[in-house]
């Protein structure tokens, strides 16, 4: 029993299957990229930027889509999985295959407590004398039970989770759109889009706002590279995966750029967040009076969407590090539905852990759980434009020609996203309260080198 490897067809034995269509790949990494950082989160870094915040979002995202092509060119070539962990250890050595894959594993056990956290503090809104640890269990049983089934059933959760968010998102535009150009909600009279320059103008707080939102915004985005995830589990990955990344960045641009494009347009920058949701404030104007309650539940379902997709991926990152001897062999078999339950299982046994951290510190667990993310998240974006320079370095100018999904301005497209890289990384260090991050990453990751010499020896 192992995971599904490029060259198997047929395997007497259970492996993971290519159930997901291009549907799934679509709205699996789209969802898992539009969470409670959207809904919630956008005020915090709207509060740093002003108005400016939308330049933030627009370079991030495309430092993004470059990551997800050099992504994209590897997954084509070589639709495995494990995806960026393989790379890595293909192309970079097994360190660091072995450091990127437990990384990434440690870093979505994160976003799962996160968002199993942030289910529980919305459930709370409506049920205030029920322990928020309850919710927080619920949560996660729930999304244990379907990613526990075949993936193809998992994939049809996801879809119809993320088109949730999706359609919320496209509403809030559209009608934002209707009380900017024609007045609706606001007396017919057109809001227009001064409010993006009226208050001390587009940039309020300098360049050093707009650095200093980075962070949000880069953990914003965390979750796109689930694309690569999904290839050794996608059908016909050649053209699925080159279609989901490129309409995948036009729509998280649509999501992101065009949803805080309306509300900055709509409301003064600094009263957003004041007065409570963006999101609720603007469906409220469009008459929606039960819009509190709308919000709140596609918030959690965002919540849910996350987790969904960071527990499927863990289960596949310690089934692709199983295969190559760098994590129990257990944890890469998997059941005759295609299933890797005993990682999955390793997986939802440490996620008990938030849980806990809901019974013992609910008003904390979810800080200190997002604190921790943006680290792996680069960690995990560099070593995927590492990979692929080392990839390319290797071909020789036939094998260029040949390529299926080619990067764009090859090499200096891939130098210039790691130099972004590097200055979120600086203003990480240089800004106090982000530091955090800096020191649980490193440490992480040097307590994993000791590991991987420790075994090897």
């Amino acid at each position: 029993m192992a995971c599904l490897s490029p060259q198997t067809e047929i395997e007497p034995m259970p492996t993971l299957k290519r159930e997901l269509g291009e549907r799934h790949v679509r709205l699996i990494a789209l969802g898992a990229c539009i969470g409670v950082g959207l809904f919630l989160g956008s005020a915090r870094a709207i509060e740093m930027a002003g108005p400016a915040i939308l330049l933030a979002y627009l370079v991030g995202g495309l430092v993004i889509l470059v990551i997800m092509r050099a992504l994209g060119e590897l997954a084509v070539h070589n639709p495995v999985a494990g995806s960026f962990s393989r790379y890595a250890h293909d192309y970079l050595g097994p360190l660091a295959g072995f450091l990127t894959g437990w990384n990434y594993w440690f870093a979505l056990m994160v976003i799962c407590v996160a968002e199993i956290s942030a289910v529980a503090i919305y459930m709370d809104v409506w049920f205030p004398d029920t322990p928020r640890w309850l919710w927080a269990l619920a949560a996660l049983a729930s999304m244990a039970a379907i990613n526990l089934l075949a993936v193809k059933a998992f994939g049809e959760f996801e879809f119809w989770f993320a088109l949730v968010k999706v359609i919320t998102i496209l509403g809030l535009i559209l009608g934002g759109v209707g009380i900017i150009a024609f007045g609706l909600g606001n007396d017919g009279v057109a809001t227009g889009i001064a409010n993006l320059w009226r208050h001390d103008g587009f940039m309020p707080k300098g360049l050093e706002g707009v650095l200093m939102s980075l962070q949000l915004v880069m953990f914003a985005y965390f979750g796109t590279e689930l694309i690569g995830l999904t290839a050794g589990e996608t059908r016909r990955p050649e053209t699925t995966i080159p279609r989901a990344i490129g309409s995948m960045f036009w729509r998280v641009m649509l999501f992101y750029v065009g949803a805080l494009f309306v509300i900055l347009s709509i409301y003064p920058w600094h009263g957003i967040g004041s007065g409570g949701s963006p999101f609720v404030l603007t469906f409220e104007r469009l008459g929606i009076r039960t819009a509190a309650g709308l919000i709140n539940f596609v918030v959690i379902t965002a919540a849910l969407s996350a987790c969904n997709a960071a527990i499927f991926s863990t289960g596949r990152m310690l089934c692709a590090l199983a295969e190559k001897g760098q994590a129990p062999a257990l944890f890469g078999r998997t059941t005759a539905s295609g299933v890797p339950r005993n990682a999955l299982l390793l997986s939802l046994a440490v996620l008990l852990l938030g849980v806990l951290g809901n019974y013992l510190v609910p008003q904390q667990v979810f800080l200190w759980a997002t604190a921790i993310v943006t680290f792996g998240a680069i960690w995990t974006w560099a070593v995927i434009l590492l990979a692929q320079l080392r990839f390319r370095a290797g071909l020789s100018p036939e094998e260029h020609g040949r390529l299926g999904y080619p990067m764009w301005l090859w090499p200096w497209s891939s130098y210039l996203a790691l130099a972004f890289l590097g200055l979120v990384l600086g203003v990480m260090g240089y800004f106090g309260e982000l530091r955090m991050a800096l020191y649980v990453g490193p440490g992480f990751l040097l307590g994993l080198a000791g590991v991987y010499y420790w075994l090897k020896n």
